[in-house]
Parts: structure tokens; C-alpha cells; sequence
């Protein structure tokens, strides 16, 4: 496990302290938690970035494909 130091806003602390006064969890393990929580979200937001790239490469390409087919003669065998 790493040690780290970190500077919080103040509203920032003060919301947390709060929370962390009524759900009785360590302020360790609630920081943990909400990073590897906001790990997840961005972790997501990166994949579905990627997604979008190679879905728009894909489409181009599908595009292109098809109109190669539509332009095949249907009665040339």
C-alpha cells in the first residue's frame, strides 16, 4: 500500500468529514473507494472514446463496400 498526501478544497473536506461521521467508514477506505469508483467512470469514458473512433473508421469503410455492391451489374453472371 501506498502513502500519499493530498491537499482537499475545503468544501471539499468539510462534505466528506460530514459523510464520513454518518456512514462510520475510515476516511482511508472511503478515498479508496471514491477513487477506484472514479477509476471505473474514466476508465469507461476512455473505451467508449475508442469505440467511437473505430466505429467511425468501420462505418466509412462499410459505406464504401456497399456502394461497391450496389454498383455491381445484378445481371452479369
Amino acid at each position: 500500500m501506498k502513502t500519499l498526501s493530498l491537499k482537499l478544497d475545503d468544501l471539499v473536506y468539510q462534505e466528506t468529514e460530514q459523510l464520513l461521521d454518518k456512514i462510520k467508514k475510515p476516511r482511508n477506505r472511503y478515498i479508496n473507494e471514491a477513487l477506484l469508483y472514479y477509476n471505473r467512470i474514466q476508465k469507461k469514458k476512455i473505451i467508449a472514446k475508442i469505440l467511437e473512433a473505430e466505429s467511425l473508421m468501420v462505418s466509412k469503410e462499410s459505406l464504401k463496400i456497399l456502394t461497391e455492391f450496389e454498383n455491381i451489374d445484378e445481371y452479369d453472371y
